[in-house]
């Protein structure tokens, strides 16, 4: 069944997926839906039975998780990429009354293809590994998780290498599922990229001066 008043923006992080949904939707009156927001709130209310790979995540300390593991385990075993609790967006979103525009990593295309009445309700931005990591230098992220770990250069390493596996499995799945990709390598501005969302949903672009991508 289709949620056709949604509006979906997946792809792999630091690809602009929240500051493009913020200012669609301010500028179009639609409500915003973070997936990232409700992480927490979804860890809670699955069953280890339900989301198994969440249970071993969340069993692990933080060398477990990123250091002791290659970035290939850590990419097949990652929960979210997983789609484990996507139900539960999809119940979110079904609760929404109004036109919603809903961003995140967790938003697979092989997850979200059977919801969409047409293509042109969903995108996907995928940075290149050069703009990923100065996305998140810019917001001060980019050592967050890594710096809690016992050896944080080498958990930086797993985590872009594992993130930049994930990117190209979503633009192979998206590919593949005939659903739109956007590369996103830094030479368009904020935006131009926004103004490109903007007009494949067919909305107006917006006219607002260009800020910085780390907002």
């Amino acid at each position: 069944m289709s949620l056709e008043h949604v509006y979906w923006i997946g792809g792999g992080s630091g690809g602009g997926k929240s500051t493009v949904a913020r200012r669609l939707a301010a500028d179009h009156g639609l409500r915003l839906y973070a997936t990232d927001d409700v992480m927490a709130d979804h860890a809670s209310r699955t069953t280890a039975a339900e989301s198994p790979y969440l249970a071993q995540f969340q069993a692990m300390d933080l060398d477990q998780r990123w250091l002791t593991r290659s970035p290939e385990t850590m990419l097949a075993t990652f929960h979210w990429y997983r789609g484990e609790a996507f139900g539960l967006i999809e119940d979110d979103l079904r609760a929404e009354a109004g036109k919603v525009v809903a961003e995140g990593f967790r938003l697979l295309p092989h997850l979200v293809r059977p919801l969409l009445p047409d293509v042109r309700r969903a995108v996907w931005l995928l940075p290149t590994p050069g703009f990923r990591r100065s996305a998140l230098e810019q917001r001060g992220s980019l050592w967050s998780i890594a710096s809690r770990t016992s050896d944080p250069p080498r958990a930086l390493e797993n985590l872009l290498a594992r993130d930049a596996m994930f990117t190209e499995r979503v633009r192979a799945e998206a590919t593949g599922l005939g659903l739109r990709v956007i590369e996103v390598d830094g030479t368009a501005t904020q935006n131009e990229l926004v103004a490109e969302v903007a007009s494949w949903f067919g909305f107006a672009g917006g006219d607002r001066a260009d800020v910085d991508w780390a907002v």
